[in-house]
């Protein structure tokens, strides 16, 4: 399909992890759309991690947006200059005090394609083991909870993980039976 021209472009909000912009696009059927609004946002990873025990590793933190608990993945923004593995994996230290050595790429997808411009990676660290003490940012409040996998399955399926984001990956990895 014929991607949209962008007519003209201006910039409504520009700060540190979020643009928003306002365009006036021609589709390809010359049809106008007056105000399209683009949402650029950092690309940001997650981690799947399955410890030895047969837990799972996840974080517990308070969501302004949903205005409670969120019971989610370790994840954050890919910092410039690093892959996606390599913030999946500093995340998961900083947030958890959890390493890992083996490490597979889960998914990676548009957030929301419509409008939304960032990319969320997804990987699956095996083995995970505590070996230090957690070291979140000043600005995150993160509990560390342990899961047993039979338990992160019903979690997702009893809405006790809200994360839209984060249960694709959860149910793509029981499928190829990483979770097993």
């Amino acid at each position: 399909m014929k991607p949209w021209s962008v007519l003209d472009s201006q910039t409504l909000l520009d700060r540190k992890w979020l643009r928003v912009k306002q365009e006036r696009v021609e589709l390809a059927s010359g049809a106008q759309i007056d105000e399209f609004h683009v949402i650029e946002a950092p690309s940001w990873t997650a981690v799947l991690a399955l410890r030895d025990d047969g837990q799972v590793v996840l974080v517990e933190q308070y969501r302004h947006g949903l205005g409670g608990t969120s019971r989610e993945l370790p994840a954050g923004v890919i910092d410039p200059g690093e892959t996606p593995l390599q913030a999946a994996q500093r995340e998961l230290l900083e947030e958890t005090g959890h390493a890992a050595d083996d490490w597979r790429e889960l998914l990676t997808v548009q957030t929301e394609p419509v409008r939304h411009t960032a990319r969320a990676h997804f990987f699956f660290a095996r083995g995970a083991r505590a070996v230090a003490a957690p070291t979140p940012m000043p600005d995150e409040d993160i509990r560390v909870t342990l899961m047993p996998v039979a338990g992160l399955l019903q979690a997702v399926e009893g809405g006790a993980i809200v994360h839209g984001m984060h249960i694709g990956p959860i149910l793509l990895a029981a499928r190829r039976g990483w979770l097993d």
